[in-house]
């Protein structure tokens, strides 16, 4: 009874934290704005703080989802946060998307459904030596290294001079470090159980590890927290949380399966299934940047003849 009940909850839990995670890039949108509006600062606006509140609390309850059900049922349901984004953004923030964007915001989602029911399933990691082990593998430790290398281009040359023009400079360090978040929350509670256990033998470097951990995996939610409201303060919220799901959700697919070298259990079926996946996904963003740059080139039209 106890083993049907599980999936069922963590799928409820899944969907509510959705709508919740759906629902805090808008209303922090709508704080920048009403700040923007009064002369103030974003950080005193209670809306703001409303979307920031709903953000803590939707990532608490997609981590209880994980460990309540298979995160191959639980992350696609991700995708109905960005459609009830959409359909919020609408009336909170009058973001209206055309066609082509909402066309866009589509093909992002049922791309990244298919990514990851396609994407290699993640071997279960029981022990802290296992972990570390995989941690300090040749293979992962050259993806950590291009994604810091990447991370340190975007942040410190790319973001000041294209960050406000390109919505892809503040998504792809958000979802880049996604590649440090995923990994240390798995290895968080191994770390823990080991260093809080009463095990005396394995104490010490089972803190050592858990405190590492944390601090990457604070140090990474705080980046993120920082350009996710750079992003909300030059582009429409529905628009950015869409392409955000999408690389964020696909830099975690490819980092997991570094991380517990999942590519070797892939067949020809599940490959030919995340080349799909990537094609509609790829479709999907290029949609939404030409309904952003065309709204763009209008607006700039139209002050114009005004």
């Amino acid at each position: 009874m106890d083993d049907t009940s599980f999936p069922v909850a963590g799928v409820v839990i899944a969907v509510v934290s959705s709508f919740i995670n759906g629902s805090t890039f808008v209303l922090q949108k709508k704080g920048i704005l009403r700040a923007r509006k009064s002369g103030g600062t974003y950080l005193a606006d209670c809306v703001w703080w409303c979307g920031t509140l709903a953000m803590i609390v939707g990532q608490i309850g997609n981590f209880l989802a994980y460990n309540v059900a298979p995160a191959v049922v639980v992350t696609p349901l991700g995708a109905l946060g960005v459609l009830f984004g959409a359909i919020l953004a609408s009336w909170l923030l009058q973001e209206h998307l055309n066609l082509i964007g909402k066309l866009g915001c589509a093909l992002c989602c049922c791309g990244s459904v298919v990514l990851i029911i396609h994407s290699p399933k993640s071997e279960n990691i029981t022990s802290r030596a296992e972990l570390e082990e995989r941690l300090m593998g040749p293979v992962f430790l050259v993806y950590i290294s291009l994604v810091v290398l990447l991370l340190i281009i975007l942040i410190g040359w790319l973001s000041p001079v294209h960050g406000k023009s390109n919505i892809m400079v503040y998504v792809g360090i958000c979802s880049l470090l996604g590649s440090f978040t995923v990994p240390s929350s798995k290895g968080l509670g191994l770390a823990a159980q080991e260093a809080f256990g009463g095990t005396p033998t394995s104490d010490s470097r089972a803190l050592y590890l858990f405190l590492g951990l944390l601090g990457i995996l604070v140090v990474s939610i705080l980046i993120q927290f920082t350009f996710i409201n750079k992003a909300l303060e030059s582009f429409s919220s529905n628009m950015f949380e869409a392409i955000y799901y999408v690389t964020f959700t696909s830099c975690v697919i490819l980092a997991s399966a570094v991380l517990f070298r999942e590519w070797t259990a892939l067949g020809i079926v599940d490959c030919l299934g995340i080349l799909c996946g990537f094609i509609t996904v790829s479709v999907g963003v290029a949609l939404l940047r030409i309904s952003q740059e065309a709204k763009l080139a209008w607006s700039q039209t139209k002050a114009k003849e005004d």
